[in-house]
């Protein structure tokens, strides 16, 4: 469970009364036994790129006992935070505050391993390990992404050295730090951090770091206020509407509006570089775009990378110790839904085919998906501050009413052709 299903168990927590047949109850089932967010990136000084008002609830109902400013409250930090005066939390602390609301919700359940479902006919039925099983006539899934690895990396992956993805990072660092090279693959947030938090615990180690990067540039995240409203419910529309083929390319072309680097971090990185120049610490290190990994394979000591500088054509290859794979992450289908593959909608690609109100299956609202429709709904599907909305689009579908109030309409501009500018050609 990552915090979109976490955060339909908070809204949907205040409608569960057993005697109230408006109402809604469920179970929220999490296989591992507590709530963790990317445990492998929590770096101490890591925040998020997103407003604290981005948390579980706000977004759909503001006065929520389960907001980010009720945790600070409880916990004793609002005043620090607002003295901070930084709308950006740190990452360790938007971990602990899903993890506060997940350990207090009666509806979530821990250590509960999805292994099978079925339909008999009448309801779901959702078996976990242990021998547990749950009826529902619903089911949404909050499964998440899983790390993705490239087809040319994965010959060097699972080998026993020191080859992680960035999903594991904290956990392998101290073995990736006792190399003579680290190599860092990747072009986003997730690899500027890394690359930030080696860099400057390189001088007291010795070992030289790498970041290659297929992107013509280190991109930053763009931020600006007219970018931000393509996650807005018009966008999310209006991408709907689009040709397959056309939105698959708009998922290629738009992954660095949302996975691009933030600008203090690359600011962070060049100052770190200087200072280390000034004060004659600085390690050898190498930055290299427009670099792709064609092949990978092990070789005594570490790995051996087969590269090509994608502009000038040329080959060349690099021999690495560590390797870091922040190649980002991939919706993976269950394995657990193949007792009812057929009650899912699929397109021609094989993925969910994804309504306007999130529901995948043949009838329409039983089965809904959190986080697994961006072929579909375009950036909006992975930005935590629009899963509030999705929730409330999916409680709606759920109940035949607005329980939370659902935006139609938010963004300046006008995406597509607006009704007043048609007329008959």
């Amino acid at each position: 469970m990552g915090p979109f299903n976490l955060g339909l168990a908070c809204l949907t927590d205040p409608l569960s009364r057993p005697d109230d047949h408006d109402g809604i109850s469920g179970v929220f089932l999490e296989a591992r036994d507590r709530f963790g967010w990317h445990p492998g990136m929590l770096l101490d000084d890591a925040t998020l790129q997103v407003p604290f008002l981005a948390d579980l609830v706000t977004m759909a109902d503001p006065t929520s006992r389960w907001s980010f400013l009720s945790y600070l409250k409880q916990s004793g930090h609002l005043y620090p935070f607002y003295i901070r005066e930084s709308f950006y939390p740190l990452r360790k602390e938007y971990d602990d505050y899903c993890r506060w609301a997940a350990e207090r919700l009666p509806s979530v359940r821990f250590g509960q391993r999805v292994t099978g479902v079925e339909h008999d006919g009448t309801a779901y039925v959702v078996r976990t390990d242990g021998d547990a099983s749950y009826r529902t006539r619903r089911l949404v899934l909050g499964i998440g992404t899983s790390p993705r690895i490239p087809d040319p990396l994965r010959p060097v992956v699972d080998r026993g050295t020191a080859v992680t993805h960035s999903a594991d990072y904290l956990a392998r660092k101290a073995e990736l730090q006792r190399q003579e090279r680290i190599t860092i693959v990747g072009s986003g947030q997730s690899a500027a951090e890394i690359y930030h938090d080696l860099l400057s615990e390189a001088p007291a180690h010795g070992y030289e770091l790498v970041w290659l990067t297929r992107s013509p540039r280190f991109f930053p995240m763009e931020y600006t206020k007219l970018t931000l409203e393509m996650t807005s419910p018009e966008y999310g529309d209006y991408h709907r509407a689009l040709p397959i083929d056309t939105r698959d390319r708009l998922a290629r072309e738009q992954r660095h509006l949302f996975k691009g680097i933030s600008g203090d971090l690359v600011d962070a990185i060049f100052d770190l570089h200087y200072q280390q120049r000034v004060t004659g610490d600085g390690p050898r290190t190498t930055l290299l775009t427009n670099t792709e990994v064609r092949a990978a394979r092990p070789v005594a000591g570490g790995s051996e990378l087969d590269l090509l500088h994608v502009e000038t054509g040329e080959p060349f290859s690099l021999a690495t110790g560590g390797l870091v794979l922040a190649t980002g992450y991939a919706p993976t289908p269950p394995a657990f839904l193949d007792g009812v593959r057929d009650r899912i909608r699929y397109d021609a690609r094989g993925r969910y085919d994804v309504a306007a109100d999130y529901s995948v299956d043949v009838h329409g609202g039983e089965i809904f998906v959190q986080n697994a429709e961006e072929h579909t709904h375009s950036l909006l599907a992975p930005d935590l501050g629009m899963g509030p909305y999705r929730n409330s689009v999916i409680v709606a579908a759920m109940l035949g009413r607005e329980v939370y109030p659902i935006e139609k309409r938010i963004a300046v501009q006008t995406f597509g052709v607006p009704d007043h500018l048609k007329r008959a050609i």
